[in-house]
């Protein structure tokens, strides 16, 4: 690897993580107004984040390591954001959220906890096809249990 394409990740990781920044100042004001319009806008960016990689891995689309590594940087993120989106004042709305989230707050929280740590693994090991074909479900199947058992079905 060239010492350009170092600088250049480098330069790329920076650029993701004065965005994240910038829209966690954001995220914390409408978070403060309403939990519900924040949590949807932090898991529509992960859909859009994972839209690519997610064809990727269906081999609809040829790898992009670099928007692999972008999508998951939004999921790393996000999932660190989300857990504190739920408040008992958010229990009712315009929300896809099953009851069971706050019966069982510790093991839902826990999961964004995982998610973060997964997606954040990911970033450093996938390398290849086949690295990304190893690291990638697991990240998609922790979004995959926890709509099963804590989202309404759509």
């Amino acid at each position: 690897m060239t010492k350009a394409h170092i600088l250049s990740g480098k330069r790329m990781l920076c650029g993701l993580a004065l965005a994240m920044l910038v829209g966690a100042g954001a995220t914390a004001v409408v978070a403060q107004e309403d939990p519900i319009a924040a949590r949807k806008a932090l898991f529509k960016q992960m859909a859009g984040a994972l839209k690519a990689p997610g064809q990727m891995l269906k081999g609809e689309a040829p790898l992009d390591l670099a928007k692999v590594k972008e999508g998951l940087a939004v999921v790393a993120a996000n999932s660190a954001k989300l857990g504190g989106l739920f408040p008992d004042s958010s229990k009712t709305g315009d929300t896809g959220a099953l009851p069971k989230i706050w019966e069982d707050k510790a093991d839902f929280t826990g999961r964004f906890d995982t998610l973060g740590k997964d997606a954040a693994a990911a970033i450093v090991s996938i390398k290849d096809m086949d690295s990304f074909r190893a690291a990638m479900p697991k990240v998609l199947g922790n979004c995959g249990a926890c709509h099963k058992i804590y989202r309404k079905p759509t």
